[in-house]
C-alpha cells in the first residue's frame, strides 16, 4: 500500500513537471483531452497578466477580479471552441477583452473623467505597484504618479485604451492586437499612436519632471 501511494505521488509530481514544460497551445490541447492539470497551469501562467491588463482597461480592482474569473470560466466552458490556427494567448485575451467591453457597456461606465476629479475610493488604487525603495516619500510619489497614469488611461476612449494597454503594458505585437480586437493592423497602429499622443498630452507635467 505504501509503495503504491509513493508511486502515485511520484506520478503526480512527474505530471506537474511535464505540464509546466508544455507550450500554451499544447496545454489547451491537453485540457481539451480532459487534463485538468493543464488548465491549472494555464491559470497559473495567465492570471497575473490578465489581472494587470483588465485593471488597466476597466479601472476597477473589484470588477477586474470578477472579469479575470469570468475569463477562466469561459475558457473552461468553451475549451473545445479553441482551434490551433491561433495562439492561445490571442484567444484568451480576445475573451477577456470582449468581457471587459460588455462590462463597460452594461454598467454604462463613463469614458471620460476629469483629470482633477475622477472616481476615487478603493477601486482606484493601483494594482501591485512594485517599489522596494525604503523611503516612504518616494513610495508615495510613485503611487501618486501611478494613480495619475491610471486616471489618464480612464479618460481615453475605449478603442484607444484597449490597444494602448495591449501594446504598452502587455507588450503584444501589432498582429496579436489585430487578432484580439478584430481590426486591421493599420487601424491598430493609428489608434495606438493617437492614444499615446493623447496620453502624453494629459501627462505632460509628469514627463517633464
Amino acid at each position: 500500500m505504501e509503495q503504491s501511494l509513493s508511486h502515485r505521488v511520484k506520478e503526480l509530481s512527474s505530471d506537474k513537471r511535464s505540464v509546466s514544460a508544455l507550450s500554451d497551445e499544447q496545454l489547451i490541447a491537453e485540457f481539451q483531452n480532459s487534463n485538468e492539470a493543464a488548465f491549472k497551469e494555464l491559470v497559473h501562467r495567465f492570471k497575473d497578466p490578465l489581472t494587470n491588463y483588465l485593471f488597466r482597461f476597466v479601472g476597477s480592482w473589484d470588477d477586474c477580479n470578477d472579469l479575470v474569473q469570468d475569463t477562466f470560466v469561459r475558457v473552461h466552458r468553451s475549451r473545445h471552441s479553441y482551434k490551433p490556427i491561433a495562439k492561445f494567448s490571442t484567444w484568451i485575451y480576445t475573451i477577456a477583452t470582449n468581457l471587459a467591453k460588455s462590462h463597460i457597456r452594461r454598467k454604462k461606465v463613463r469614458i471620460f473623467f476629469s483629470i482633477q476629479g475622477g472616481e476615487k475610493g478603493d477601486d482606484s488604487r493601483p494594482y501591485e505597484i512594485q517599489d522596494e525603495r525604503p523611503d516612504p516619500e518616494v513610495r508615495a510619489d510613485s503611487s501618486l504618479k501611478e494613480e495619475r497614469i491610471q486616471d489618464a488611461l480612464k479618460q481615453l476612449a475605449v478603442k484607444y485604451r484597449e490597444v494602448l494597454v495591449l501594446r504598452e503594458i502587455q507588450e503584444l505585437s501589432y498582429e496579436e492586437i489585430a487578432d484580439i480586437t478584430g481590426i486591421n493592423i493599420g487601424t491598430v497602429k493609428s489608434r495606438i499612436n493617437r492614444g499615446r499622443a493623447r496620453l502624453q498630452e494629459m501627462l505632460r507635467d509628469l514627463l517633464e519632471e
